[in-house]
C-alpha cells in the first residue's frame, strides 16, 4: 500500500504545481484592459477601462453565459458575441474600403481586389497597438466607424429583443448600460483579433475561426492535438495491460448466501436524511420542466406554443435555473448519501448529527430558493450591478448564483465535511482492514469542502481569463475531480458492506482508481481554457493530460461486465438489482458520454472549430446526467433499499431506468448530435460565426432536427416521472414505518 500512496501523493502534488504554474501565467499574460481606447486620427476617446469592466458586469447581470457566449463559453441559441462582433466589424470595414476604392460592395469584387482589401483589414485589426506606458489602445477611424455600427446593432437587439436569439424585449433598456455592454463586447473581440506581443497569433490563439482576418488554427493547436491522440492510444494499451494482469489478483471473498444488510442497525440521523430525497425528487422534476421550456425557446424563440412566456421567464432565466438545479440536486444527492452512510462507517451516531442534518436541509432550501429568486431579479434588472453580483446573477454557466449564496453554500459544505469527516476519522482510528479505503474517502470529503472555495477566488471586477480559470477549478475539479473520487470510494464501501468485495481489494482499487483519474483530471482542467485568453501552455498541458482523462473511461466495459456478473452471483443480490443497474448505466455513459463524446471536443484541433456548438451539448447531457445524474439516482435507491423493510415492486424503477436511458440516447442521436455535426461542418468550411448564425439554426433541416428532439425529451420525461414517483413514495413509506 505504501507504493500506491506514494503514487497518489506524487500525482496530486505535481499536478497542482503544474496547474498553479499555468494559472500564474494566465494572470501575467492575459489580454490587457486598457485605460483608454482612442481613435488614432482624432484622439477621441471611444471607451475607458471603467466602461469595459462595468460592461462586463452588465453582461453578467442580463444572464452572461446564459445569453449567447463569449470566447465559446455559454449557451447556444444566441450568437457567440465575440465571433459575431468580429465578423460584422470585418464585413463593415471591407465594404467601406470596397466602396471607397471600387465603388462597390466587397462581395461583388474579384479575387485580387478582395485579397488586397483583406490584407489591409488584417493589418488594421491584428496589429497590437496597446501602449504599455499610457495603457491605451489606438484604433483607426475606419474601425471606429465599424464599432459605432456594431454598437447600434447590439443596442437594438438587447433593448427591443430578438426572437431568434430568444432575447426578450426590454432585456436591457438603460442607454448607459447598453454603451458599457458594447465596450465589453468590443474588448472581447479585440483580444480575439489582435496578435499577442511578438507573436503571430491572437490572445485567444486565433479563436474564433474567421477567414476574413486570417484567424485560423495555430500550429501549436495542431501539434498538441496529434500528440494527445498518440498519448491516448499509448496509455490505453498500458492501462489495458495493467488491468488484465492485475484485476483478478484481488483478495478472494466468499460471498454470503443471505443479505448481510438485512438486519442493519439504522439511526435517527439516517431517518433525518430521508427528507432530502423528497426535495431532491421535486428539484429533478422542476429541472426537467425548465429544460422543456428552455429547449422549446430554440424553436419558437419568445413563446411556448404561442403563449408569451418570455416576458415572465425569459430564456436566460429558464436555462440558468435548468443548469443550476441540475448541479443542486446532483450535489445534494451525493452529500445526503455521505450523511446517510456516515453512521455505517463509524458504527455509531455522534452528537448533534440530527441537528446538523436538519440545519443543512434548511440551508439547502434557503440557498436554492434565494438564489433562484435573486437570479430572476437580476436578469429583470431590479438590482444594481454590485447587489446583483452578491445576490443576483453572476453570469457564469454552472456558477450563476450570487456571491452571497456561494458563501452560504461554502459554509454549509464546511459543516458537511465536519459531520461526515468525524465519522470517517472514527472509522480510521479503528485501524482495521478498512483503514486505507476510509483514508481516501476522508481525503475526498475534505477536498469537496475545500475546492468549492475556488469559486470565491475572483472578484466583481476580475478579468474574464482569471474568472474562467477559477470557474473551471470549481466546475471541473470540484465536480468531475473529487466528487468522482468520493463516488468511487462510496460504491466500494457499499460493496464492502454487502461482503462482495474485500476491504483490502476495495482500498487498493479505490486509491489506484483515484490516482489514474486525477493524473489526467487535475491538469486536464486546462482543456476548458485553450482559447480563453490564456497562454499556449494551457493548450500544451491541457491537450496532453485531458487525453489521459479518457484512458480509464475506455475500460468501463469491464466494469459493466463485472457488475452484470455480480447480479447473477447470488439470489439475494437481486434486492439491489436496480441500484446496480443505475451503476451500470453510469459506467456506460462514462464510456460514451464522458469518454467518446468528451474526447470528441477535447483535442485543441476539435475544440477550435466546435466549442460552444451542439456537440458541446451532447457531451454536457450525456456526461452530466448520464454519469452524475444516474449516479445520484443510484445513491438515492441504494439508501432507500438499506432503509426500507419491505419488498419492492420494481415496475416503476424498471420503467424509470429504461425510459431515462432510451430517452437520453434518442435526444442525442435524433437531434443534438446531427445539429452539432451540421454546425461543425459550417464552422470548418465558412467560419465559426456562421455556425452560430440564426440563418443556419432556423434553416428547415435544423428546425426539423430540433423538433425531433421532442421524441427523446418525452421518453426521458416519462422516466423522470417514474423515478420521482418511486423515490417520493418509498421515502414517505420509510418515514412513516421505520423508527
Amino acid at each position: 500500500m505504501r507504493k500506491i500512496w506514494i503514487g497518489f501523493s506524487s500525482v496530486v502534488i505535481l499536478s497542482f504545481i503544474a496547474l498553479i504554474w499555468v494559472g500564474t501565467e494566465i494572470y501575467q499574460t492575459q489580454p490587457p484592459i486598457p485605460d483608454l481606447v482612442i481613435v488614432s486620427e482624432t484622439g477621441a476617446v471611444v471607451f475607458t477601462k471603467n466602461d469595459i469592466q462595468t460592461g462586463q458586469n452588465v453582461w453578467e447581470s442580463i444572464g452572461g453565459m446564459e445569453v449567447g457566449s463569449i470566447w465559446g463559453h455559454g449557451s447556444y441559441v444566441a450568437p457567440d458575441w465575440t465571433a459575431d462582433w468580429i465578423h460584422k466589424e470585418a464585413m463593415f470595414m471591407l465594404d467601406a474600403l470596397a466602396r471607397k476604392d471600387y465603388n462597390d460592395n466587397y462581395d461583388n469584387l474579384g479575387v485580387e481586389e478582395k485579397a488586397a482589401l483583406k490584407a489591409r483589414l488584417i493589418k488594421n485589426v491584428k496589429t497590437n497597438t496597446y501602449n504599455h506606458t499610457t495603457k491605451s489602445i489606438t484604433i483607426s477611424k475606419a474601425r471606429y466607424d465599424a464599432i459605432k455600427q456594431n454598437s447600434g446593432y447590439y443596442a437594438t437587439i438587447f433593448s427591443e429583443g430578438h426572437e431568434q436569439y430568444a432575447i426578450q424585449k426590454g432585456a436591457l433598456v438603460d442607454t448607459e448600460k447598453l454603451a458599457q455592454l458594447n465596450a465589453f463586447l468590443f474588448w472581447t473581440s479585440w483580444a480575439a483579433s489582435t496578435n499577442r506581443p511578438n507573436e503571430t497569433y491572437t490572445y485567444t490563439s486565433n479563436w474564433p475561426h474567421e477567414p476574413l482576418i486570417d484567424n485560423t488554427i495555430t500550429p501549436d493547436s495542431q501539434i498538441w492535438s496529434g500528440f494527445s491522440v498518440v498519448l491516448l492510444l499509448l496509455f490505453i494499451g498500458v492501462l489495458t495491460y495493467y488491468y488484465i494482469r492485475n484485476h483478478e489478483k484481488g483478495e478472494a471473498v466468499v460471498q454470503p448466501n443471505e443479505d448481510p444488510l438485512t438486519n442493519i442497525l439504522l439511526t435517527r440521523s439516517q431517518k433525518s436524511v430521508l427528507k432530502y430525497f423528497i426535495v431532491i425528487s421535486l428539484l429533478i422534476g422542476l429541472q426537467i420542466i425548465l429544460g422543456i421550456l428552455t429547449v422549446h425557446y430554440t424553436v419558437e424563440g419568445q413563446a411556448f406554443f404561442g403563449f408569451d412566456l418570455a416576458s415572465i421567464l425569459p430564456y436566460a432565466i429558464t436555462r440558468t435555473w435548468h443548469t443550476q438545479l441540475a448541479v443542486f440536486w446532483i450535489a445534494a444527492t451525493w452529500l445526503a448519501t455521505g450523511l446517510f452512510l456516515a453512521p455505517m462507517i463509524s458504527g455509531k451516531e455522534m452528537k448533534y448529527q440530527v441537528f446538523g442534518i436538519n440545519f443543512l436541509f434548511s440551508a439547502l432550501l434557503v440557498i436554492v430558493l434565494g438564489s433562484l429568486l435573486g437570479e430572476w431579479l437580476g436578469v429583470h434588472q431590479f438590482l444594481d450591478l454590485t447587489t446583483n453580483f452578491f445576490f443576483g446573477h453572476q453570469g457564469y454557466e454552472y456558477m450563476d448564483l450570487g456571491r452571497f449564496w456561494q458563501i452560504f453554500l461554502a459554509v454549509g459544505l464546511v459543516l458537511w465535511v465536519i459531520m461526515v469527516g468525524r465519522h470517517v476519522l472514527y472509522g480510521i482510528r479503528k485501524n482495521d482492514d478498512t483503514k486505507h479505503l476510509l483514508i481516501i474517502l476522508l481525503i475526498s470529503v475534505i477536498a469537496i469542502g475545500m475546492f468549492f472555495f475556488s469559486g470565491l477566488m475572483y472578484g466583481e471586477n476580475s478579468s474574464l481569463p482569471v474568472i474562467n480559470y477559477w470557474r473551471w477549478w470549481l466546475v471541473h475539479l470540484w465536480v468531475e475531480g473529487f466528487f468522482e473520487v468520493f463516488a468511487t470510494v462510496v460504491i466500494a464501501f457499499i460493496f464492502l458492506r454487502m461482503k462482495i468485495l474485500s476491504a483490502k481489494t476495495a482500498g487498493k482499487a479505490s486509491i489506484a482508481s483515484a490516482t489514474i483519474f486525477l493524473a489526467g483530471g487535475i491538469i486536464g482542467t486546462l482543456h476548458h481554457l485553450y482559447y480563453s485568453g490564456t497562454p499556449v501552455q494551457a493548450i500544451a498541458l491541457g491537450a496532453t493530460f485531458s487525453a489521459l482523462e479518457v484512458v480509464p473511461l475506455t475500460l468501463m466495459g469491464f466494469e459493466i461486465r463485472e457488475n452484470w456478473n455480480l447480479l447473477k452471483s447470488n439470489q439475494w443480490i437481486q434486492n439491489y438489482k436496480w441500484p446496480i443497474f443505475f451503476f451500470i448505466a453510469v459506467a456506460f455513459w462514462n464510456m460514451v458520454g464522458a469518454g467518446v463524446f468528451g474526447f470528441l471536443i477535447n483535442p485543441p484541433i476539435a475544440l477550435y472549430y466546435i466549442q460552444g456548438l451542439n456537440t458541446t451539448a451532447v457531451h454536457a447531457h450525456t456526461a452530466l446526467f448520464g454519469v452524475y445524474g444516474m449516479l445520484g439516482m443510484g445513491f438515492i435507491i441504494i439508501c432507500l433499499r438499506f432503509y426500507s423493510d419491505r419488498k419492492w415492486n420494481n415496475q416503476k424503477l424498471k420503467r424509470a431506468f429504461w425510459f431515462l436511458n432510451i430517452g437520453l440516447s434518442a435526444m442525442v442521436i435524433l437531434s443534438l448530435l446531427p445539429v452539432g455535426i451540421i454546425q461543425a461542418y459550417t464552422s470548418i468550411t465558412k467560419g465559426y460565426s456562421f455556425a452560430r448564425d440564426a440563418e443556419l439554426l432556423y434553416s428547415p433541416v435544423v428546425q426539423t432536427l430540433k423538433w425531433l428532439r421532442m421524441i427523446g425529451d418525452i421518453i426521458f420525461s416519462v422516466g423522470i416521472f417514474y423515478f420521482c414517483w418511486f423515490a417520493i413514495q418509498e421515502t414517505i413509506y420509510c418515514l412513516k414505518k421505520r423508527n
